[in-house]
């Protein structure tokens, strides 16, 4: 008798549980279907990147390039200063300091003048 016991208990969990089972089916269904959506918008955040993370990137890089601007024209004033002095080899370095200052000026954003400079 106490297995017929068991059966019926069994039986009624089974029924009793049934809504809470599906739910969790459900659940999980949905759950997978809407996982590989969830990746892909994951995907595509990490692989573009936003306005002001490329203004931020555009600003270190403009800044990067100032500061190696700001070293050659400094480079070149002292090597242009021996060059004076006789010093020959001075004189080529600073012709290839001037030119790589060449390449570099053209990336750099112009500076807007203010209004005292213009009057």
């Amino acid at each position: 008798m106490g297995h017929a016991l068991r059966l019926i208990v069994v039986a009624a969990a089974a029924f009793a549980l049934q809504g809470c089972l599906a739910k969790t089916v459900l659940d999980t269904a949905v759950g997978a279907a809407t996982l590989p959506v969830k990746i892909a918008s994951t995907g595509v955040d990490l692989a573009t990147t936003s306005q002001s993370e490329a203004d931020q990137n555009r600003g270190r890089e403009i800044r990067r390039r100032e500061e190696r601007l700001g070293r050659l024209q400094r480079d070149y004033e002292r090597q242009i200063h021996k060059c004076g002095d006789g010093d020959r080899r001075a004189c080529d370095q600073a012709r290839l300091t001037y030119s790589e200052m060449q390449v570099l000026l053209p990336s750099l954003p112009v500076e807007a003048e203010s209004q005292s400079d213009e009057n």
